[in-house]
């Protein structure tokens, strides 16, 4: 990935970080897959139970980025959310957004820690904050991924065989049907 891309992608994920959290609320995990260079999209993963719940929905990230022949993917998630979300030990620094970078044949984790500043309390006692990014770590090639992420990043390059005419179509309406927000870049909204 062009080194341009990854700083617009680490920028709008950092914003909309920084917006979810002033909201009252963690981001949900996102993914990010592209084809020769070009953004797909961002799909958000739809709302979670805890369990094996959240580990599957996670997962099915993948789903699109595999029905496009993605052939590199970005993954974000915070690590407390998804460690709670997924009943997972905390891996790592936490709260901390994490992304990562994967094609077919590797991946790099990349972390950004931060702090949570108190911006306001809401009368039912929500909340809203915003990160003070901390020094991040230096990328980590290959690193361990907490298992639904690597899960996504497994599936994503797995081709998806559908008996359909437009099998990315159809599996765009399929996950906004299950409460997947998928956001397409105009390239990709034929």
């Amino acid at each position: 990935m062009e080194v341009q891309m990854w700083d617009a992608l680490v920028k709008v994920a950092k914003s909309a970080y920084a917006a979810g959290l002033g909201e009252g609320a963690v981001p949900r995990p996102l993914i990010m897959p592209l084809v020769g260079g070009e953004l797909v999209g961002m799909i958000w993963s739809r709302p979670l139970m805890v369990g094996e719940d959240a580990l599957t929905g996670i997962a099915q990230l993948s789903n699109i980025a595999a029905a496009a022949r993605a052939d590199e993917v970005v993954l974000t998630w915070e690590t407390h959310d998804v460690a709670t979300a997924c009943e997972l030990p905390i891996v790592g620094p936490a709260p901390c957004l994490n992304m990562v970078l994967a094609t077919p044949d590797q991946h790099v984790l990349h972390q950004f820690p931060y702090t949570e500043q108190l911006l306001s309390r809401s009368p039912e006692g929500r909340a809203s904050v915003a990160p003070d990014w901390l020094l991040a770590p230096a990328p980590q090639p290959g690193a361990e991924l907490v298992p639904p992420i690597q899960a996504a990043v497994n599936y994503a390059f797995t081709p998806i065989e559908l008996n359909h005419p437009d099998p990315f179509g159809v599996t765009v309406v399929l996950m906004e049907e299950d409460g997947y927000r998928v956001r397409l870049t105009e390239a990709f909204t034929h």
